[in-house]
């Protein structure tokens, strides 16, 4: 008789379309606070190399968290590379056998449908346009991998309300931050050497400045302001990022020395695009920038204002006068920081990561009951047939 609970014994098959070693990212955050308590099976999106053989490189990280990177030859089709990477997955989870399979992309299905884990998770992080950026079969995997969930969850308002008609156990979980990592940036440290020479008040982004990025929005907020210094921390991906004397791209910088960067500046901002691409995109989310100690101005995406500006936490426009006194309000509002930040904390208090797994893994504990209890009946049923003219007993 299958088992109804989860025990510390099961695993986590996490199956990403991203690199675990991107600690800016959602699935690393999780994964190793899982694997703090279980054993996790990251399995990351392959290394595809000229001349090599198959293999599954295996990275053992802190606690129980192991790294598993499939190397594939050049030029596979993707038939071929299905089945050598089911080979290698396969290889991996002998005499593994009670495990939760947990997807943050559709992709891996096209390996993975003969598994048989505990539950099957979708924390489902991104928005497949309507067109452009997703294949139709990629929206085809998703819709497929809806089928075989028992349960749900999206990245933030946004996705929620874009997904949660298409399955009955829907959750929004909006993107966190490692709390503790960014409180740094209220104790001093010190000043990086490239933000050292720049005058205040400073404005401070981080992310990629790439097509999600409002370009015309920061130019006028630059113009306008040319006393402010508008400094963007993150790869430029943009075919034509404003220039200006108040504009500061310094690259992208190592996620340790985040906090530092946070730490000297006097406001965040969030400017990015109202667009499809942008609904539901958060560059660093918004937590970290408040666990910084720092008001942020943004742009209305839905996922920004709610919660964080239904809460009064973040001020949001989207034109360029709004969004100068927008910044003008927060940088003047000295007497009232304090008041902000201890409402900011208590926000802060439920939204870290631990907090978060917490609440997701109660959600997979009851969908794997679901799961075993649909099994049992499958497996009673037959037994059970009732006799001519007898009403069965799962009527």
């Amino acid at each position: 008789m299958p088992r109804t609970t989860l025990t510390d014994t099961t695993a986590i098959l996490c199956l990403s379309h991203r690199r675990f070693d991107d600690e800016r990212g959602r699935p690393h955050q999780l994964m190793a606070r899982a694997g703090r308590v279980r054993r996790v099976l990251f399995v990351e999106e392959p290394v595809f190399e000229d001349g090599t053989a198959a293999r599954l490189e295996l990275s053992p990280r802190a606690g129980q968290l192991t790294v598993a990177t499939p190397h594939l030859p050049s030029g596979l089709a993707l038939n071929a590379l299905s089945a050598k990477l089911r080979e290698l997955l396969d290889e991996l989870l002998l005499g593994v056998d009670d495990f939760v399979a947990w997807y943050d992309s559709p992709l891996p299905l096209r390996f993975t449908r003969h598994l048989r884990p505990r539950a099957v998770v979708y924390d489902c992080l991104d928005y497949l346009a309507p067109q452009g950026s997703a294949s139709l079969g990629q929206k085809q995997l998703e819709g497929e991998l809806f089928g075989r969930a028992d349960v749900v969850f999206t990245s933030g308002q946004s996705l929620y309300e874009d997904r949660r008609t298409r399955h009955d156990q829907v959750h929004p979980f909006p993107t966190s931050a490692d709390i503790p990592h960014f409180t740094r940036a209220r104790l001093g440290p010190p000043e990086p050497a490239d933000l050292a020479a720049l005058p205040r008040p400073r404005l401070g982004f981080v992310g990629v400045v790439d097509s999600r990025f409002d370009a015309a929005l920061v130019a006028a907020v630059a113009a306008a302001r040319p006393a402010w210094q508008l400094v963007f921390v993150g790869p430029v991906a943009h075919p034509a990022p404003p220039q200006g004397p108040n504009l500061h791209y310094l690259g992208a910088k190592p996620y340790a020395e985040l906090p530092a960067y946070l730490g000297h500046w006097d406001l965040a901002i969030q400017p990015l695009a109202r667009r499809e691409t942008t609904r539901c995109a958060e560059p660093l989310p918004t937590p970290a920038y408040l666990a910084a100690g720092l008001r942020v101005v943004a742009t209305p995406l839905k996922d920004v204002v709610r919660p964080y500006a239904d809460q009064g936490l973040v001020a949001v426009a989207d034109r360029p006068d709004a969004f100068v006194a927008a910044v003008e309000q927060a940088l003047a509002d000295r007497y009232g920081h304090s008041r902000w930040l201890k409402r900011a904390d208590q926000h802060l208090a439920l939204a870290g990561w631990d907090d978060t797994l917490a609440r997701m893994w109660r959600h997979v504990e009851r969908a794997a009951e679901r799961r075993a209890a649909r099994r049992l009946v499958q497996a009673v049923a037959p037994r059970t047939r009732s006799g001519p003219g007898q009403p069965s007993v799962f009527l």
